[in-house]
């Protein structure tokens, strides 16, 4: 654990916020320093505990998928190195795990999209044969894959508060119905680029979830991490079944530890026993091998 990094801090670049996962600074006016930590997030409620390495694992994957995505939208990369921006003493807290990224205005609505049942997706199914209002066919079982990708977004929360599921129509009211439209288009082009590209090396995207932003011009970008094990749920192909709900190469691990606690799912999170900090890490450097062999 001594090489974990819960939580920068930096003093050469002010902050601008704490998220999840990212601590963001101001570099200049037009300009940010995304730094990934070690600290993982379960029912929208940060742990106490690191899983170490994590950010440098989350900072590779996205990296990996904005190089192979970029044809379908442009994303917030400056490609200068997040070294130059800090000071000496600091590159340690940098290295490997951070993006120099665009300043954009970000768009307040997660993009959704599902390929296959899982989770609350498949508990919302079983009680209304639909997912966030989308209707599907009946006789799908859990882990089933979906006739075709499905776009459920949610309305973006504060830290320590829960997403909220919207409708594709909610968004319209908030972002306007060209912007959403777009959003959702480019949304389910992504997850089907890169659900071919996993599924040559092993890996089903079960469903996943995006975040965009626009630059002045109004051009849109996708932006934060992309395709990660904190922000996808990535099975086995192999070993892939439906009707039964598959291992994950995620963070499943650690809600799974949860649910099995007598806990109200508010912060303070409980203590995460050594195994499953370690597990967990295991899984996230499985898939992160696999998907950029």
């Amino acid at each position: 654990m001594t090489n974990a990094l819960h939580t920068s801090s930096l003093t050469s670049l002010p902050l601008l916020a704490r998220g999840k996962v990212r601590d963001n600074y101001a570099v200049g006016e037009d300009r940010i320093l995304m730094v990934a930590s070690d600290r993982i997030s379960a029912f929208d409620v940060i742990m106490g505990e690191p899983i170490p390495g994590k950010g440098e694992l989350l900072t590779k994957m996205a990296l990996f998928w904005f190089d192979k995505l970029g044809h379908i939208c442009p994303n917030h990369l400056t490609g200068a190195a997040p070294e130059s921006v800090v000071t000496p003493a600091e590159v340690a807290q940098v290295q490997g795990r951070a993006m120099l990224v665009q300043r954009l205005k970000p768009i307040p609505v997660e993009a959704v999209v599902r390929g296959y049942l899982a989770g609350s997706g498949w508990a919302e199914y079983q009680a209304s044969q639909s997912v966030c209002g989308v209707k599907l066919p009946a006789g799908l079982k859990n882990a089933s894959r979906l006739p075709k990708p499905i776009y459920t977004p949610a309305a973006k929360a504060e830290v320590g508060e829960h997403d909220e599921n919207i409708t594709f129509e909610k968004t319209v009211e908030m972002i306007g119905p060209d912007l959403a439209a777009k959003i959702r288009d480019i949304s389910i082009a992504i997850y089907k680029a890169a659900s071919e590209i996993a599924l040559k090396k092993g890996i089903i995207i079960a469903d996943t979830k995006f975040e965009f932003g626009v630059d002045e011009a109004g051009t849109l970008h996708l932006i934060d991490e992309v395709l990660t094990p904190d922000s996808s749920r990535f099975w086995p192909a192999e070993t892939y079944q439906p009707g039964i709900s598959p291992p994950s190469f995620d963070k499943q691990i650690v809600r799974d530890y949860l649910e099995t606690l007598d806990w109200n799912k508010q912060a303070p999170g409980p203590h995460l026993p050594d195994d499953v900090i370690r597990h967990t890490g295991d899984q996230y450097r499985k898939a992160q091998r696999l998907l950029t062999a």
